[in-house]
């Protein structure tokens, strides 16, 4: 059976976008803020949640110490509150 020629479609309300388009592209969060932050706003449900959400007062400084290190801090809470209790 002979190999079908590739073809490439061509399609005028979308062209491929050249390095001008690039440079002069702006992130949806500067162009459609509102847009980004409706999206943003609504996460949906937990297919299995894990994790029950609670209310919990830290020290300023605990918090400050944690956050300092980045994405991630309240899981490095939640590790070392394990750690502590010996779970």
């Amino acid at each position: 059976m002979p190999k079908a020629k590739k073809s490439r479609i061509s399609d005028l309300d979308n062209p491929e976008w050249t390095a001008e388009d690039f440079a002069r592209a702006r992130p949806a969060r500067e162009v459609v803020p509102e847009l980004v932050a409706a999206m943003r706003r609504f996460r949906g449900k937990q297919r299995r949640p894990t994790k029950r959400l609670i209310s919990l007062r830290l020290d300023p400084d605990v918090i400050d110490h944690f956050r300092a290190r980045g994405k991630g801090w309240q899981a490095r809470i939640n590790a070392t509150l394990r750690k502590a209790a010996g779970i």
